[in-house]
């Protein structure tokens, strides 16, 4: 994940980078501030972080996931403005060898939480779905499942004005005659747009199954006969993403009133299938397309990974706006939702995933990920735990 976060560059955007955060239960996003980033948006420091209702084994996979992180770090340039690549390095030497039963003890003693803008958070949640599907195509797998089209560029687009030719290029293609033009939609790609090109890495048997695992960026295609392919985000079509689940919001489909649908991913799902022809209308109300590679190898073995490249785990990893979280940094979460109380570590991020305390939780695969990542709307409090020397340079001091 959850109503997508799709959409960095092709060449830089890792497998889950597409993670949707659908936003349930008829909450509406928060706005967006226009402060560019956290430093400027202004920080203050938080409680201590001995006072704060952490579990033990939580810390301990905490640590787990930071140690995965520090290579990002390390390395990285923190454009949320709160660190410096050297405040790093005091606790990723010392996270690697720290015992992950003392792990509480490893934050406390490099870590200092701070609330950023006013500390309140939101949270949705996504997933690894698994879905009916089939590397080759068989009776009832007939909905493809896209590689990158050779045909996807990014370049300017005919009659786009010099003075708006700024910064990167949209993502389009090119005719057979030089002209540089939008690339196809999702309905145009549904009608055939890209049949007979090869594109083809697999086949799902469900659109509206394959359709949710477009907005969480990643998945397993599960065959009749066991066989299961893992496929992971490669690009996308440079349309832009409608969340459904708002539109149905704004038509007065979601709610507890007579003839609606909840407001979750359960809830929209079940609408798309008792309304099959306004359903697949709807669903083309979204233009944006997702492209997969199919995972092999070492990449099938560790399992999705996120916009850092680093791999995603369950009930670890956060999805957050990298303007205001610095990836690796622990965030912890106290939430209207207990089940996604605790330390998190910023790996991922995603298009709806923007602004300040503005969080996408991970949940792993299956039947018990779905059904929280799918409901999972939580208001809170959210502090960003920051290394003792960035603290210290923004004038926080030691936690309180």
């Amino acid at each position: 994940m959850t109503q997508p976060r799709l959409l960095l560059a092709i060449a830089s955007l890792a497998l889950i980078a597409g993670c949707s955060g659908i936003i349930p239960d008829g909450a509406e996003q928060p706005p967006v501030p226009v402060e560019p980033n956290a430093a400027s948006l202004g920080v203050r420091a938080g409680p201590a972080l001995s006072s704060l209702p952490i579990r033990p084994i939580d810390a301990g996979n905490a640590l787990g996931a930071f140690v995965a992180s520090c290579s990002v770090a390390t390395s990285r340039q923190d454009i949320s403005g709160l660190t410096r690549l050297d405040d790093w390095a005091a606790p990723c030497n010392a996270a690697a060898a720290w015992p992950r039963g003392d792990a509480m003890e490893f934050f406390n003693a490099y870590f200092t939480p701070a609330i950023v803008g006013d500390g309140q958070g939101f949270a949705t949640g996504y997933f690894e779905p698994q879905i009916a599907g089939s590397a080759a195509r068989r009776p009832g797998f007939d909905v493809p499942v896209y590689g990158v089209p050779d045909d996807l560029e990014r370049c300017w687009r005919d009659g786009t004005p010099a003075d708006q030719r700024e910064g990167r290029a949209p993502l389009s293609r090119r005719t057979a005659d030089g002209r540089c033009v939008e690339y196809y939609t999702r309905a145009e790609i549904e009608d055939g747009a890209l049949a007979g090109r090869g594109l083809e890495i697999g086949w799902a048997a469900d659109p509206v199954e394959f359709f949710f695992l477009q907005i969480q960026g990643s998945g397993q295609l599960i065959a009749p006969d066991g066989q299961v392919v893992r496929i992971g985000y490669a690009g996308q079509n440079g349309q832009a993403y409608t969340g459904i689940g708002g539109l149905m919001r704004q038509r007065g489909l979601l709610g507890d009133g007579p003839g609606q649908y909840a407001g979750s991913m359960q809830g929209i799902m079940q609408y798309l299938r008792e309304n099959p022809a306004a359903g697949d209308a709807l669903m083309r109300e979204n233009e944006s397309w997702v492209f997969f590679r199919v995972l092999d190898g070492p990449d099938a073995e560790i399992g999705p990974l996120g916009s850092i490249s680093v791999p995603v785990t369950a009930e670890n990893t956060v999805a957050v706006d990298p303007d205001f979280v610095p990836y690796g940094a622990p965030v912890f979460l106290d939430l209207d939702r207990d089940v996604a109380d605790g330390l998190w570590v910023a790996q991922d991020t995603g298009g709806a995933i923007t602004g300040p305390n503005r969080f996408d939780t991970f949940w792993g695969a299956g039947e018990r990920a779905r059904d929280i990542a799918g409901g999972m709307s939580g208001r809170g409090q959210a502090l960003v735990l920051l290394p003792r020397a960035s603290a210290q340079r923004l004038g926080l001091g030691a936690a309180r």
